[in-house]
């Protein structure tokens, strides 16, 4: 999670939040006006999207208003791959435009020079907040935390609060599912080994890796889409599981048997970008420019409960709602950030040992 200055080796506390989000208008720009031998390209912009509710929510909130908007139509491609980032830069064959990702990748493909420059013919950076913009190459858009959730029917007697909890199999047995991201993983491994919060990062990459040795036995699936983990703990296939905050709130929500434990989350920004190189870059820059108005990432918020960079969003978020959300005061007492800046020139190292070790 980066803005103007990565948040490095400290909570995600309110504080920062604020003082990162406070004193910004709304946004908005007029479609770009482009060439007629460009104009066919520009008429259509594709969207890498995580699928299931999260492109759903993407649709309502962005999608449909920004087509009505400028006339340009919006094409979700699933799921959303961060190896496919490099991929179409090198090869120059685009399946997307624009994507949104967590900040430790974004990072990673800002350091390969993957990531097209902000095009300031466009995009009205008067109107962010100067750490809303990263590095003239993309925008934080919202706070996720990635904690775990439980099915509560399966521990009736009180449920695990904490990432000791999950590792504790004799305590609280039961199938576990965890996401197939390396850097989360070995953060959750240290703090169920006892360490504290701020003292995650740099992370001890031998430690972490021990501690996880003595889970892989007990872990079912390590899930690749977000749509995934809420089908395995929905349909009771898993007992506990490592899962985006949204998208255990969504089962919450409908009723199902779900507990959300905060305690130990990891705190992160996602970040929008367009794939260096694109053909259609004017047209995705005019899209990223349309969804950081506050009406729209308000309306995004409303249904995937992550917390909005635009602070004017607040404002017709309803306070039942923000109290759901990564931002609330009580979830950040208990949350991390991750050390983005170490992490982005240590990523591919930490994922070939990740993938060894899962292999293995």
């Amino acid at each position: 999670m980066t803005e103007g200055k990565p948040l490095l080796n400290r909570r995600f506390s309110r504080r920062s939040f604020m003082a990162g989000a406070g004193g910004a208008g709304t946004l908005f720009a007029a479609p770009a006006i482009v060439s007629s031998a460009a104009q066919a390209q520009q008429n259509v912009v594709y969207v890498n999207s995580y699928g299931g509710s999260y492109t759903a929510a993407q649709q309502a909130a962005y999608f449909a208003p920004f087509t009505k908007a400028t006339g340009i139509e919006v094409r979700p491609v699933t799921p959303v791959s961060a190896a496919k980032i490099k991929a179409q830069v090198t090869t120059g064959n685009y399946e997307w435009d624009c994507c949104e990702i967590g900040a430790a990748e974004f990072e990673e493909a800002r350091r390969g020079g993957f990531l097209e420059p902000i095009d300031r013919s466009i995009v009205e950076l008067g109107k962010l907040l100067p750490q809303n913009v990263y590095k003239d190459v993309g925008f934080r858009n919202v706070a996720l935390s990635y904690l775990y959730a439980y099915r509560s029917d399966r521990y009736p007697n009180g449920g695990p609060t904490s990432w000791a909890d999950f590792w504790n199999v004799e305590k609280f047995p039961g199938k576990r599912a965890l996401s197939s991201r390396s850097w989360t993983n070995l953060s959750q491994a240290l703090l169920a080994d006892g360490v504290p919060l701020d003292k995650l990062y740099p992370l001890d990459l031998d430690r972490a890796f021990k501690k996880l040795d003595q889970l892989k036995p007990h872990i079912k699936v390590w899930w690749t889409e977000n749509s995934q983990a809420q089908q395995l703990i929905s349909d009771g296939e898993v007992d506990m599981i490592g899962m985006a905050n949204a998208r255990a709130q969504e089962l919450v929500d409908r009723g199902l048997p779900v507990g959300i434990v905060w305690n130990g989350g990891e705190n992160y920004w996602s970040h929008w970008f367009v794939s260096k190189g694109t053909p259609r870059a004017k047209a995705a820059w005019t899209f990223l420019n349309f969804i950081m108005q506050a009406q729209p990432m308000a309306d995004f918020c409303k249904v995937m409960t992550y917390g909005p960079s635009n602070p004017d969003a607040f404002k017709v978020i309803d306070a039942t709602i923000a109290a759901k959300l990564p931002t609330s005061p009580e979830h950040l007492a208990q949350s991390f950030s991750p050390d983005v800046e170490w992490l982005g020139e240590r990523l591919p190292a930490i994922k070939e040992r990740w993938a060894q070790w899962i292999a293995s």
